[in-house]
């Protein structure tokens, strides 16, 4: 068995996430208590006792669903998972990303946090409420979503944000230009476009004040090289180089999630399972969409946790 590790990103998110965890094990409540004091804030009561709208904000999204994910590995290493001779590789789905690096080693939670937070924060400030949208198209290959951004665009920006599964593209720009995309893609054959209720235009070049927000925050962060390669979101090709990792992750704010290719790459490469870390089963549904022969497990209960050390016992 080959395997993989994976680690979702917004849009998993959800009130409660994480407190079985917390609740049955310490290695799990010390994550949390770790993000907390790295954000100078009970994120963790936003995600237990909080409203789904402010655990959805994006500075509060994006380390929350990273902090459940690095509980779960931390429980799983306490079960004896050594992540360098069980894994082939990490991936994680745009801030997922993040995740995976910390779940390598190549950053401290307590960085992946307080970057996460800088990166939400920064994503949200980017564009004025209103100026930018979202929209996912069904139906599409990625060249036709390519095709149908670029039509819409119009002097405007329409960008493929998203390539997350054989057709299922997300687009991203101005709200004017998405809301053409839409119809023109229901025009070229789509099953359904919609508009994404998210919060700002996501992976596309208005986001490039956050790009250059990040790539200040990263120059005092320390970056170690990955026990495992990281499949970047970018390449979906392997990297463990600290410094291009870090370029890669300046370019994944504005650039394509080829998430598509990215499964793909691991598929080729003999990896058979995909495990999703944290929470949210998103990822393990376009597994088999992606390829066929590579199951997927998502790893989120203690009992999920029991099962992949079992299979991990007798591979």
């Amino acid at each position: 068995m080959s395997i993989a590790f994976t680690f979702p990103g917004q849009g998993s998110q959800t009130v409660g996430m994480g407190k079985e965890l917390a609740d049955r094990f310490p290695e799990a409540r010390a994550v949390f208590a770790e993000v907390d004091e790295a954000l100078g804030q009970k994120l963790s009561t936003v995600m237990w006792e909080g409203s789904q709208d402010d655990l959805t904000l994006t500075a509060n999204a994006q380390p929350a669903l990273m902090a459940v994910s690095l509980a779960t590995m931390r429980v799983l290493e306490a079960r004896g998972l050594d992540l360098k001779a069980s894994v082939a590789y990490v991936a994680g789905h745009s801030l997922g990303e993040y995740s995976a690096l910390a779940a390598a080693g190549t950053l401290s939670i307590g960085d992946a946090a307080r970057l996460l937070r800088i990166r939400g924060t920064a994503m949200q400030q980017a564009v004025p409420v209103g100026e930018g949208a979202m929209a996912a198209l069904l139906g599409l290959d990625f060249d036709d979503a390519v095709a149908v951004a670029e039509e819409a665009a119009q002097g405007e920006i329409c960008q493929a944000a998203n390539d997350n599964a054989p057709g299922q593209v997300v687009v991203s720009g101005h709200k004017g230009a998405v809301e053409r995309a839409i119809e023109i893609a229901k025009g070229r054959g789509a099953r359904r476009a919609i508009l994404l209720p998210v919060s700002a235009p996501f992976h596309c070049a208005l986001m490039a004040p956050a790009a250059d927000a990040m790539a200040e925050a990263f120059s005092s962060v320390r970056f170690n090289t990955p026990a495992v390669p990281l499949v970047a979101n970018v390449l979906a090709a392997p990297i463990a180089d600290p410094d291009e990792i870090r370029a890669r992750l300046v370019e994944q704010v504005t650039g394509t999630v080829r998430w598509r290719e990215t499964i793909a790459w691991m598929a080729e490469a003999g990896v058979d399972t995909a495990c999703e870390i944290g929470t949210g089963k998103v990822l393990t549904g376009m597994v088999k969409r992606i390829a066929k022969d590579m199951a997927g497990m998502a790893v989120n209960t203690a009992e999920d946790i029991d099962m992949l050390m079992d299979r991990l016992g007798s591979a």
